[in-house]
């Protein structure tokens, strides 16, 4: 193969790794195998099929639902203030609120374990049912506890969408496009958001307008159960349960313009892996590769990044603003507070999209480290205005009072730019947890990851109101300032940039001793991979995708 020479540099630099390792490290593998690999990355990584594109916008239907569910809420809690046998107190709000946060949390423990037994595209058809049934009964609930109900059954469905879509999508998706193809999920979730406060605007001064709200919520996953029917299972999910000419069509599919002995290579690359994976369930029993995942070292780097990853993203306080927004600006003295948030979604929605172009460009760790830090100032800067807004009511909300507009308005700015750069970067990045577990963990891993989540979300969504009622709306902000802070930390110590490495590479990254080694090998394999591809694309007179300084 006429790449032989330009990969000989990738592979003497990660030999240079090895070579500084102790011993007992794990070895970077087959060279030959990585060498076929990066010559269909060559040929094959950078295009989109049509394909591709409608598996990803189906699949990502889940995270629709998702964003759907946490910005309908929002209006519908304005709304339903006297449609209960009682009156809807801020702990009824704050367990309608947290119920499906509960159900997810739940749901989420089994989400990968479910899909590594009957599949990917089995287990988003059982979230879809969930969320279906959830909706219709929220629709016709007449009492709180009813509601509390369908929020929990609809949340079963929207745990196990939140763990095994973004794995599905990550699964299928060409390497150089994964990190574009994931977040294409966190794109559908936010313009859910969107679509959501549209709704919600639109139903605030209709009769039972909220249950036309939830109910609505039936209809995307209603189509998403009729898509599914057109996906494929996830080709590694395919090869092990023995199904090769499954996983062949697939990745056919998937890689229409590569050659028979590129394809091939690509089955080969996958197979060792998905061999060595099988291998290591066999020996190994369920309860001990969770064992494993807090005692082997090289798993609990993997898993304390995933569940870092994740605690960070909800404790930084954004979900609380997807489900009391309205709330907020009602009480701040916005008369349109549902339309005021949909001046909140639209930001998160631009900001995805950003990410959406740019992730695979930036990198994910570089992307985190604008991100974070953006945060902690934002964050400051609504806790600051929510003291110079409240300082004539003591720091607390009180009904009736009429707020300065500047500073109500300067709320506002501050939060439209929090959730900017939340979306620009915390909020998808977790989401890549998939990339970071070998197929025997992968299940696991990301149920466990998303469990941290919804864990999280829980807490925060269970504790806001209280929290502002107790330490002001300005302490609770700076109170989520402070716990950002903590996250850039974490980004800056722990996360390495897993961007351009394929699945299997992945796995190298973390052989090492530490999360500064694992830091380093990253960054050695990328800037190496980088420039062999770029010296490739010259050579055979193709698009370079990336310079090789970058």
């Amino acid at each position: 193969m006429e790449t032989k020479n330009y990969v000989e540099t990738y592979n003497r630099d990660r030999n240079v790794i090895d070579f500084n390792e102790s011993e007992g490290s794990l070895p970077f593998g087959d060279s030959s195998i990585k060498d076929d690999e990066l010559a269909v990355n060559l040929e094959a990584e950078e295009k989109v099929t049509p394909f591709v594109i409608f598996l990803t916008t189906a699949a990502a239907v889940s995270g629709l639902l998702f964003g759907l569910d946490t910005g309908i809420i929002s209006g519908a809690l304005v709304e339903m203030d006297d449609a209960f046998d009682k009156p809807l107190t801020d702990t009824y709000k704050e367990l309608i609120t947290s119920a499906t946060t509960l159900g997810a949390l739940i749901s989420a423990l089994s989400a990968g374990i479910v899909a590594d037994l009957v599949g990917r595209r089995w287990a988003l058809t059982g979230a879809d049912i969930f969320f279906t049934v959830g909706a219709i009964v929220q629709a016709c609930a007449q009492g709180v506890w009813t509601m509390i109900a369908g929020r929990f059954i609809l949340g079963i469905g929207v745990g196990w969408a939140s763990c095994v879509a973004p794995l599905y999508i990550g699964e299928l998706s060409p390497t150089r496009l994964r990190g574009r193809l994931v977040t294409v999920n966190g794109a559908f979730l936010t313009f859910g958001q969107v679509i959501a406060y549209a709704i919600g605007a639109a139903f605030a001064n209709v009769d039972d307008g909220w249950r036309y709200m939830v109910g609505l919520c039936a209809v995307p996953s209603g189509l998403q159960l009729v898509a599914l029917h057109w996906l494929p299972e996830s080709p590694r999910f395919l090869l092990s349960r023995g199904k090769d000419d499954a996983a062949i069509k697939v990745l056919s599919r998937i890689y229409p313009y590569i050659n028979q002995e590129d394809m091939k290579a690509k089955l080969h690359v996958l197979q060792q892996g998905v061999k060595e994976s099988l291998e290591i369930s066999r020996q190994v029993p369920l309860y001990k590769r969770i064992v494993k995942m807090f005692t082997e070292p090289v798993v609990l780097k993997v898993t304390v990044i995933a569940c870092g990853l994740q605690a960070f993203q909800q404790l930084s306080g954004f979900n609380t603003l997807m489900y009391y927004s309205s709330t907020l600006f009602a009480q701040i003295g916005f008369d349109q507070p549902t339309a005021t948030g949909l001046i909140v979604s639209g930001t998160n929605f631009l900001g995805t999209l950003f990410a959406l172009k740019y992730i695979d460009v930036i990198g994910r760790r570089r992307i985190m480290l604008i991100s974070a830090p953006m945060l902690v100032v934002s964050l400051t800067f609504a806790s600051i205005c929510f003291h110079f807004l409240t300082l004539e009511t003591d720091g607390q909300f009180v009904d009736g009072h009429s707020y300065p507009k500047v500073w109500s308005a300067l709320v506002l700015v501050a939060i439209v730019l929090y959730v900017l750069f939340y979306a620009v970067g915390l909020g998808n990045v977790p989401w890549q947890q998939g990339e970071l577990f070998t197929l025997e963990y992968r299940g696991i891993g990301t149920s466990l990851a998303t469990s941290m989540n919804w864990s999280c979300n829980l807490l925060i969504s269970l504790t806001y109101l209280s929290l502002i009622n107790k330490i002001t709306a300005a302490g609770a902000f700076g109170f989520y300032a402070g716990l950002c802070f903590l996250g850039t930390v974490f980004v800056i110590v722990c996360y390495p940039d897993l961007t351009k490495l394929s699945l299997e590479e992945v796995q190298d990254v973390f052989a090492g001793k530490g999360f500064r080694d694992a830091r380093r090998r990253a960054e050695i394999m990328r800037k190496s991979k980088s420039e062999v591809l770029y010296r490739l694309h010259e050579k055979e007179g193709g698009l370079a995708p990336d310079s090789p300084d970058e």
